[in-house]
């Protein structure tokens, strides 16, 4: 696809454009309005496409908690079935939209591979994430910063108190919440590692409070979020922080979401979950 219409899907996503702004140079780009409908159904997430583990996976169980210290906060909490001693935990934070059946589909995911998962649904306090994409990425646009932090630090205490964790506490996001990962690394010292998917960075003053080791994944041809990997990395260098910086080549902004073929990079997507798994293995043993 044209990198002009998935640049442009981009800054529709982000709040750049009114929908309508979007539809009519979508259409100028694709050369007529059905040309522009047809794209868009690329565009879009079919979340019926890449569900990779069933709800009723055998290996695992799920249920919706309430979360301790914030009114209304809930989350999406995955476990293996049958594990021998207390794991290791990890939030799992949305994208833009919400918890939507992709990131609740990446909790199991990541409970399959040994860890208490949690997707935490920043938006339950405001009502819960709706089916509607563009009035999620609204809600979204809502929240302030104190609350995104507050919300993350009440699901790092939930997750550390669990009795069946180990008391060590991971944190994985994507987009918007590969932001969220690193804001939450930057003010919760409890969180013992953080791994943010083409996420937006902190600002260089606050790198030297993070505490976490950091796992930080990027597509190569995402120019705007990767215009502050340069500042992000000479601050974590010289505040002596442990982390891991990777830059996908031919890989767009959330090229980890299999549920979007237009903007879905399953080579990039596959070795950086497996870095990830190993990443949050290590520093959460």
């Amino acid at each position: 696809m044209d990198q002009r219409i998935i640049d442009l899907y981009d800054d529709f996503t982000h709040g750049g454009l009114s929908r309508r702004n979007f539809l009519d140079k979508l259409a100028a780009l694709a050369g007529s309005t059905a040309a522009a409908t047809t794209l868009l159904s690329v565009l879009q997430s079919n979340y019926a496409m890449a569900q990779t583990v069933q709800e009723d996976d055998p290996r695992i169980t799920a249920q919706t908690v309430d979360i301790p210290g914030v009114p209304g906060l809930k989350g999406y909490l995955v476990k293996p079935k049958d594990a021998a001693g207390k794991l290791p935990t990890v939030i799992v934070i949305h994208e833009n939209r919400g918890l939507n059946p992709h990131i609740k589909d990446v909790t199991r995911r990541v409970a399959t591979q040994g860890f208490i998962a949690l997707g935490l649904d920043y938006l339950s306090p405001m009502g819960g994430t709706p089916a509607d994409e563009d009035k999620g990425r609204e809600m979204i646009g809502q929240l302030k910063t104190p609350d995104v932090t507050a919300y993350g630090k009440a699901a790092v205490a939930y997750l550390k108190g669990l009795p069946d964790g180990n008391g060590k506490v991971g944190a994985i996001g994507f987009c918007w919440g590969g932001g969220a990962v690193n804001n939450l690394a930057v003010n919760d010292p409890d969180l013992n590692a953080g791994v943010a998917y083409y996420g937006g960075q902190p600002k260089a003053d606050d790198v030297p409070k993070i505490k976490a080791a950091m796992l930080l994944h990027y597509g190569r041809l995402d120019e705007r979020i990767n215009a502050g990997i340069p500042a992000y990395e000479a601050a974590l260098k010289q505040a002596g922080k442990t982390y891991e910086i990777y830059v996908y080549e031919g890989a767009n902004h959330a090229f980890n979401n299999d549920t979007g073929a237009a903007r879905y990079n399953k080579e990039a997507a596959d070795l950086a979950w497996s870095r990830t798994v190993a990443f949050l293995k290590k520093y959460l043993a």
